[in-house]
């Protein structure tokens, strides 16, 4: 099982209010690491993976901030409902960056986060055997 990713961050408490607070996402540990580091872990609720937001402690760190894939689609937030969740997101103002859309794997629509690092929020299509 993946436990953990890393997301790096300009400042951990705007990170983890946006992650919390707009996206929805427990906060799962804060602690303290000394020289002003911490350990700092969301996931979205319900479970699965979380990530680790670390904030950029160099120059060269800093630059990657909301570039960690370079512009791609880096992260993939499933949903049991989009429309619910579509709406419920862009009422909190996360910035949607088209129309949602049908693909063979489900509903999707790409939003970036604070910084502008591309998510995917996705609505599998379910594999019931249905016709």
């Amino acid at each position: 099982m993946l436990a953990h990713l890393t997301l790096v961050v300009a400042d951990y408490d705007e990170a983890i209010d946006y992650f919390c607070s707009t996206l929805r996402f427990d906060l799962i540990e804060d602690q303290p690491l000394g020289n002003n580091k911490r350990w700092v872990l969301v996931r979205p609720r319900g479970g699965g993976s979380s990530l680790l937001l670390a904030r950029a402690a160099t120059t060269k760190q800093q630059a990657f901030v909301g570039n960690q894939t370079g512009g791609r689609v880096g992260f993939f937030l499933h949903t049991d409902d989009f429309e619910r969740d579509f709406e419920a997101m862009r009422a909190r103002g996360v910035k949607f960056v088209e129309t949602p859309r049908d693909e063979s794997y489900g509903k999707v629509i790409v939003f970036e986060d604070l910084y502008g690092n591309r998510w995917d929020l996705v609505e599998p299509h379910r594999n019931d055997g249905a016709a």
